[in-house]
């Protein structure tokens, strides 16, 4: 006997938060700070001579409509590489409202794995600085 269809009732969508040129500004201006002052110092270390493995030579930030991303550029010094040098993104920090963000990281998988909710700016700001799950390796 064939199925019935049946219409079910599927709310919208919230609707994300809109971000004022302002506050994306705020908001790069203090993670731009922490990444000189702190990561920057512990993770670019000078270039390999030994070997011809990747190896990281910048972090920067950038924002992507609601979402903040920590990225690095990495050199490749092999001859048999496919280009010079790539990007990779480490963190993601959601923009939920003022002063609210979702944290995530980047799994081996490819994914961005949110394991934090609800944050505030200085909260994200520790988190990065102190937790190495959201630092490049």
């Amino acid at each position: 006997m064939p199925k019935k269809k049946q219409w079910i009732y599927a709310p919208a969508k919230p609707a994300k938060p809109k971000l004022s040129e302002g506050e994306k500004q705020h908001i790069q201006q203090v993670f731009d700070a922490v990444i000189e002052q702190d990561l920057k110092p512990k993770c670019i270390k000078p270039p390999p001579t030994e070997h011809d493995f990747n190896y990281l030579v910048d972090l920067y930030s950038k924002w992507y409509r609601n979402y903040f991303y920590i990225c690095g550029t990495y050199n490749c010094p092999s001859p048999h590489a496919i280009s010079p040098t790539f990007e990779a993104k480490f963190s993601r920090f959601e923009y939920l409202g003022p002063d609210s963000f979702n944290v995530a990281y980047m799994r081996h998988t490819g994914q961005f794995w949110e394991f934090m909710a609800g944050l505030t700016l200085e909260q994200c700001l520790e988190e990065l600085k102190t937790n190495p799950i959201l630092q490049p390796f």
